[in-house]
């Protein structure tokens, strides 16, 4: 009677819990504060996802329709996942000026404070892939994708759902540690690691993010109507600012953080320790006047490597003329607007246009 060789044994299965904490060590190592696993499971957060859709704050990005459901279904984006590995890591830069100091100072240009340093997609996304290698290099092969703001995930429900914070008022992230100057990643996975357990909110009765919100974009707890945001306003927005919002901007030239600012949890934020989001080219504090003599190739120049850079020369140049539209009239910011008065761009002459009559000036008066 013939014999067969005995098949070789199978691998033993993974410690999937040891597997997890080194993870989370892994991460710490590599400059993230924080790391969570959460499950796919984000129905409510569908709905909700749903729910804004339907009543349009989503505003042009179509992108966000576009998508639908799939962000919130992490296995119909990436077929196969059964959890999310998430990540936070701190950007507030440490020598920045105070934020307080540069919005309560008209003629200066108040940049996110996000957007001051190296683009966060770059860094984090490099961050994440040598997490992933690293897994790998511990367990083997296995399926994998790395997201950083890239792609239709809903990060901040991923991120309260893995335990990492939780979703406060203004939608943003939030943690007792850490407040929420902290930029959010993710790993969708095939593998089973046990999930890290929620925390609950600590928001209670405060609403000063929405009281504070310049242009009232925050509605209810924890509905943001992007169309009104001053974010959504200076970054997503390729066309005319609405004249009723242009006034209540104030020098906000890209994106806004008063939601941040006015947080409770945030007297408890730490500045970054990744050296990419220290400030670059004296953004924290430049001058509007400094900034709008730029040439487009002293933008691209300036700006390579910056998040700000995706909106382009002629949104810089927009956003920049409602700052000086809004700024107190001095000889300077009027000549800088006549400067410009002709620009080639429909869009940027529009808004020149509008703040050289913020000033009592028409474009081409002497």
């Amino acid at each position: 009677m013939a014999t067969h060789p005995a098949l070789p044994p199978s691998p033993p299965e993974p410690d999937w819990a040891a597997l997890a904490a080194d993870i989370g060590r892994w991460g710490k190592a590599l400059g993230f504060q924080e790391i969570g696993i959460a499950d796919t499971d984000l129905g409510v957060a569908e709905q909700r996802l749903l729910d804004w859709l339907a009543a349009g704050r989503h505003g042009v990005m179509d992108y966000m329709a576009r998508h639908g459901v799939v962000r919130a279904r992490p296995g119909a984006l990436v077929p196969g996942t059964l959890r999310v590995i998430t990540a936070r890591m701190n950007y507030r830069p440490p020598a920045a000026a105070p934020s307080e100091e540069i919005l309560g100072n008209p003629t200066k240009a108040f940049i996110a404070r996000y957007a001051l340093g190296r683009d966060y997609h770059k860094v984090l996304r490099d961050k994440l892939q040598r997490l992933a290698t690293q897994i790998r290099a511990s367990i083997g092969d296995f399926r994998y994708r790395v997201f950083t703001d890239s792609a239709p995930v809903l990060e901040v429900a991923l991120a309260a759902k893995s335990g990492i914070g939780w979703q406060g008022k203004h939608t943003l992230l939030l943690t007792r540690e850490a407040g929420s100057w902290f930029f959010l990643g993710e790993i969708y996975t095939d593998l089973p690691l046990p999930v890290t357990a929620p925390q609950s909110s600590h928001c209670g009765s405060c609403r000063a993010c929405i009281d504070v919100c310049p242009t009232g974009a925050i509605v209810a707890p924890y509905e943001l109507d992007a169309r009104r945001c001053i974010s959504y306003l200076t970054i997503e927005l390729p066309g005319s600012i609405p004249e009723a919002l242009r006034p209540l901007i104030g020098n906000r030239v890209y994106g806004c953080d008063d939601c941040q600012l006015c947080c409770p949890w945030n007297r408890f934020a730490q500045d970054a320790g990744e050296a990419d989001f220290a400030v670059r080219n004296g953004l924290d504090a430049a001058d509007l006047v400094t900034l709008f003599a730029w040439t487009e190739a002293q933008f691209d120049a300036r700006l390579k490597g910056s998040a700000i850079r995706r909106i382009g020369y002629e949104r810089w140049s927009r956003n920049l003329a409602v700052g000086l539209g809004n700024a107190p009239r001095n000889p300077d910011i009027v000549a800088a607007l006549e400067a410009r008065a002709e620009d080639p761009s429909p869009l940027v002459r529009e808004h020149v246009a509008w703040a050289l009559a913020r000033h009592g000036r028409r474009a081409g008066e002497p």
